[in-house]
Order: structure tokens, then sequence, then C-alpha cells
């Protein structure tokens, strides 16, 4: 008995506490799992180097993704206060004294050596209060142009790993442009090659289906998005022979898009939501999608070429950052939300469909943005804080 004890106080005794802030989002989540799994893969097997926790908000997909990929959760109250007004504000103000005690309760239970977050209007009190202790802290920025909270922590991060390079300016010296990460099996997609090019390349995908156009509005779909493809597939009956879609609605308009397709007697694949996505690309020719950071990161990881319609909404219009850093890499073309005609979404469809060879020029484009070690560099950045000590 006592050996076996002796044993468990020398693997205590090696493991490093980290602590990762994810935000409430998938945007944020998935890229903060991603690095905490290849920080867990780091040590031996069955002497683990580090012990990872989360600390997060009561949101919902936080409390399902993160247990089950088999981290703990602290909660705490918390709520943001960019672009939030009236009495509401007022509110969320209110909760900030009870965020900074529960964030100085874990820092003191957990006494991690370093901290990573994400974004999102956790991030803040947690990092600052990391800071202000002296515990160093890795921020993760998902997109070309940094968001409120993020900015605000620029001055006291150690360093900021990040999706673009378009944000370096905000971090200076900080900064390492270390890609954002995603899942591996957007990495395994195999390039296509397009009806119609006439060539046959190895390792390329043949064609087994019409010109696939992909449309994903994000997890709840796009209104705005769902109803300028409706409206746009009467301009492409002459094209409709040759085409197919694979439609992400969203619950709210899966019934009605669903009828235009039937109505038109086009070939389709309607889902309220894929579950599978990596699947959906690796069919695709073409998306037609939003442009959020982890959406851009696994186009280009995948490297399939899009129309990108960045939701006008985000904060900070972060999304269209994203996008024109996609454009100006030649990965993808942007239409602004307020030009989204059907007359402009379909001469953007036939357009791309007469041209395999631009197509294949945007892919090896969308390729070259992508970083397979992202995770591992964001690690990596985490272990020279934690040497460091």
């Amino acid at each position: 008995m006592s050996g076996t004890s002796n044993f468990e106080l020398r693997i205590s005794d090696q493991v490093t506490r980290i602590l990762m802030v994810s935000g409430g989002t998938g945007g944020h989540i998935f890229p903060a799992l991603a690095v905490a799994e290849e920080l867990l893969g780091r040590g031996e097997p069955g002497v683990p180097r580090y012990e990872i926790e989360f600390v997060g908000t009561h949101r919902p997909l936080e409390g399902k993704l993160i247990p089950a990929a088999g981290f703990r959760l602290r909660t705490v109250d918390a709520a943001g206060l960019k672009g939030i007004g009236g009495i509401k504000r007022l509110r969320n103000l209110l909760v900030l004294p009870r965020t900074a005690i529960e964030v100085a309760r874990i820092l003191r239970e957990l006494r991690p050596r370093v901290v990573v977050g994400v974004g999102g209007y956790l991030a803040g009190p947690v990092m600052l209060e990391a800071a202000l202790v002296g515990i160093p802290t890795v921020l993760i920025e998902p997109n070309a142009r940094p968001g409120f909270t993020n900015r605000l922590l620029a001055p006291v991060v150690r360093a900021a790993a990040l999706g673009f390079a378009e944000s370096a300016s905000v971090y200076g010296k900080k900064a390492h442009v270390t890609g954002l990460p995603i899942r591996r099996a957007f990495f395994e997609i195999l390039p296509r090659r397009h009806p119609g090019d006439g060539l046959a390349q190895p390792g390329v995908a043949v064609p087994q289906a019409p010109f696939t156009i992909l449309v994903a509005g994000g997890s709840q779909g796009s209104r705005a998005i769902n109803q300028a493809v409706s409206k746009a597939l009467p301009l492409l009956v002459r094209e409709s022979g040759g085409m197919r879609i694979i439609h992400q609605t969203g619950e709210h308009d899966y019934n009605d898009v669903l009828k235009v397709y039937q109505e038109q007697g086009l070939v389709a694949e309607v889902h309220a939501f894929i579950d599978d996505m990596p699947r959906a690309l690796a069919q695709a020719d073409l998306v037609i999608s939003r442009a959020g950071a982890n959406t851009v990161v696994e186009l280009a990881a995948a490297g399939r070429v899009a129309l990108l319609i960045p939701f006008p909404g985000a904060t900070d219009q972060h999304q269209l950052e994203n996008a024109r850093a996609m454009e100006k890499a030649g990965a993808a073309r942007v239409i602004v939300q307020s030009e989204l005609t059907p007359e402009r979404l379909a001469n953007e469809i036939r357009e791309l469909m007469a041209s395999p060879a631009t197509l294949t020029r945007m892919e090896s484009s969308a390729r070259g943005l992508a970083r397979p070690d992202a995770a591992a560099r964001i690690a990596d950045l985490v272990e020279h804080f934690v040497r460091k000590g």
C-alpha cells in the first residue's frame, strides 16, 4: 500500500496545472480543447505531464462539450458589456464583482502555472487577475481583427497566438502567428477534381457527382443566406442539371428551404444541421458561408473555395476582416450582406462553375493559409512559460 501511495505522490508532484478560459461559443471552445488535448498528449504513458481544467460560464455549450472531452469545467457568473446598454448593462455591471471574487478563488485553489484564454467576456477578468498575481498568460486570437476583450488584454498577456497575421500589430513583440487549431479531419480532405476540368491528377478525388455547392450559414443557419440562395435557384435553371446542393439551413428555415428545392425540382440534401462537416466539405466544389474564424480556417485546411458573406452584426466586424484576409490571399470571394442579391449570387456561382482552372488556383491559395501544426505551436508557447516558471 505504501508503495502505491508514494508513486501517486510522485505523479502529483510532477503534474503542472494549466487553466483554460474557453468562452461560451464553439469558436472559443474548440480551439481551447485542441490545445488542451495537444498538451495532454505530451505526457508519458501513466505519467501525465499536465493537469488541465477549464473555467467557463453557465452557457449550455460549454457544459456539454468540455466535460464530454474529459476535462473538468469550473463555472462562474459572468456577463458581457460590449454592445449592451440600458438596464441590462447595469445588471451586467453588477455581476462583475462576483465574477472577480469567484475567479480569484479558482486561481488561489488551482494555482495554475499558465492561463490560456481564447477571448470572450470571461477571458477579461480571468486573464487580468492571473496577470496581476504574476501567472503567465497566453491569449489565442482567432480573428483577423481582435475583439474588444482581446484588445484590452494586449498590454497584460505574455504572448498572443494568432490565427491571422493581420492582427499582429495589436500585440507587437508578443505576437506569434500560429494559426487556429481545428480537427485533424479537415486536413485529411482530398483535393477536388472539378466537373469539366478534364484532368486526371494523382491524389485528387475524382468527382462522382455534378458540381456540388455546400451552403452553410453557421450552426444556427443564416436567414439572409437561405433567402438569397432560394431566390437565386430559378436564375440557375440552365445550370441545374449539372449542379447539386448540400444546404445547412438551421432549424428555423428548414421547412421553407426544403419546399423551395422541391418546387424547383433540384437535386439537393437539405439539413437543419450537419453533424459531419468534414464529410460535407469533401463533396463540395464551392462553399457559400459566413466568415467566422473557425469556418475560414476549416475552409483553408480543406482547400475549398468559398463565397463568403460575413455576418454584419459580428462584434467589431471581425467576420468581414476574416473574409477580406481570405480574399486577399486569393482563396475566396466576398459579398457583403448589403450587396447580397439573388442576381449577384447566381452570377458568382455561374462564373466559378465555368472556370475549373480558377477553382483549382483558389484552392491552392486556400491550402497555403492552412496551419496543421497550430495546436502544437500554441502548446509550445505554453510550455515555454512553464519552463520559465
